[in-house]
């Protein structure tokens, strides 16, 4: 039966303030650990911190969630500034910490660790750090039971690598994660049977929105569970979907590599006589990395993403005005997100999910490039197509430098938030400063491009493509009843 404190546990922390005033707090282990013992900053000591004025944060610090108001509006909702507070709940001998990466691959994973390794042992030191091998199941999937001395049992875990400044040291010039990684394989009760056997007290969690949400369930069962263990999230999607946050990292770096095949695709096009260069990229729900990589580019003349439906066939069709720029330029370069036009594809493994529960997707790539070459035979008009997925090849690449930076922000805000006796949070940037966001708002839906707003007008001044919407049809209809598009507000 479950514990009736639970639903009282579980409501968001919300402090209410003079002027419309909202912070949306995140919990702290004092919540549900009374008088916990505080110990002095060791950063106040660290040589290299002497000459920072106001290192230490405010305790009353917050970042508002949006920056542009009306001088007659109420002050909003806010988040708590992230950084290092003067007082902290864990002695640093007493620190026992693990990182885990879950989901798909991102540039900046490397950094990350590296960061959260660096930072807990030089600015607090601690010399006690895990990296959990494999995911989430990787907290219990390898270990083996033993016995031990005097008849106790014991875990010895396989999947376990023990990390410290040496072994991370040069980990953020590779792509890909040191740690592995895997989606899917979420038990909760099993990873929190297996941090409280370890005598983890610091969880750090890097990973999408999927990730984020299991992270959330393991801060509940620990809080229900009472144990002083810190859970902290990194968000991390080359998608971009996450909502709150100003971006994800590795989000720079995706679209900078993506120059790189838009590009092979404009020589290509420019190449050949009637040529189209088509190339798929990232964004199973949003298209931020389409839209960017297209608005960086200026080489693209049409640019395809989920949140903008679009139509083959008839006047004002993606046909008709790939026709058009053929016979005025010879050539054109056309990018489309993974996610874009899914409803126009056969529905026959829509309903498949992949371990972390996102809907399997067709290869729209594929699929638009035969329905193009197959349209253009019926016209008797003859087209080259070069079809360009670099998928993996952008997923696998160690992150710019932009993203670095960004890394290590990330990385610390999240220790100095642990270290402080926060706990299911999220580490982001919001409005150009590093907050604290509990995990029911990361996790409450995705972020995605809308196309009523202004970013999306400027990428169809730079294409000058057609929006591909029809007015006379229900694009954007709701289950109460159909609404034309050209009248219905998209929101975040």
């Amino acid at each position: 039966m479950a514990s009736p404190a639970l639903p009282e546990i579980s409501k968001p922390k919300i402090v209410d303030g003079p002027g419309g005033y909202v912070l949306e707090d995140v919990p702290h282990l004092t919540d549900y650990i009374p008088d916990l013992p505080t110990y002095p900053n060791p950063l106040q000591d660290n040589p290299a911190y002497s000459v920072v004025k106001q290192y230490f944060v405010h305790v009353d610090d917050s970042v508002p969630q949006k920056v542009v108001v009306h001088k007659d509006d109420p002050k909003g909702i806010h988040f708590r500034r992230a950084g290092a507070r003067q007082k902290v709940y864990f002695h640093s001998d007493d620190v026992h910490a693990c990182i885990v990466t879950c989901g798909g691959l991102c540039p900046g994973l490397n950094t990350v660790v590296r960061e959260i390794v660096c930072g807990l042992h030089h600015m607090y030191g601690v010399k006690k750090v895990l990296g959990i091998d494999g995911g989430y199941k990787g907290f219990y999937a390898k270990n083996t039971e033993l016995d031990l001395e005097g008849g106790y049992k014991g875990f010895y875990a396989k999947n376990t690598v023990y990390l410290n400044p040496k072994v991370v040291n040069d980990i953020h010039k590779r792509g890909g994660t040191i740690l592995g990684t895997s989606r899917g394989g979420h038990d909760t009760s099993k990873i929190v049977d297996s941090i409280q056997d370890r005598g983890i007290n610091q969880v750090y969690i890097i990973g999408g929105d999927g990730t984020q949400r299991g992270a959330a369930l393991i801060f509940e069962e620990i809080r229900r569970r009472g144990l002083k263990v810190s859970v902290a999230g990194i968000p991390k999607t080359i998608d971009n979907d996450i909502p709150v946050i100003d971006k994800s990292f590795g989000f720079d770096t995706a679209v900078e590599e993506a120059q790189r095949a838009i590009n092979a695709a404009h020589v290509e096009s420019e190449s050949f006589e009637n040529c189209i260069g088509l190339v798929k990229l990232m964004g199973r729900y949003s298209g931020f990395i389409a839209m960017y990589a297209t608005l960086a580019s200026r080489d693209v003349d049409c640019c395809l993403i989920p949140e903008s439906p679009f139509y083959l066939e008839g006047p004002g069709g993606l046909f008709e005005y790939i026709e058009k720029r053929l016979k005025e330029d010879g050539h054109m370069v056309i990018v489309i997100a993974e996610g874009a036009g899914q409803e126009l594809l056969s529905q026959s493994i829509q309903s498949t999910t992949d371990a972390s529960g996102n809907k399997l997707l067709q290869d729209v790539g594929l699929w638009i490039s035969q329905s193009i070459k197959d349209h253009f035979s019926k016209q008797k008009m003859p087209i080259n197509l070069k079809y360009i997925d670099p998928t993996y090849m952008i997923r696998a690449v160690p992150s710019n430098a932009s993203d670095n930076v960004y890394c290590t922000l990330l990385a610390q805000s999240a220790v100095h938030g642990a270290m402080a006796g926060y706990t299911g949070f999220t580490s982001g940037l919001v409005n150009g400063r590093h907050t604290y966001i509990p995990f029911n708002r990361i996790i409450e839906k995705q972020n995605k491009v809308v196309i009523t707003d202004r970013m999306w007008a400027r990428l169809l001044s730079s294409t000058n493509q057609p929006s591909f919407l029809r007015p006379s049809t229900n694009l954007l209809s709701n289950e109460n009843g159909s609404q034309k598009s050209s009248d219905k507000k998209v929101t975040h």
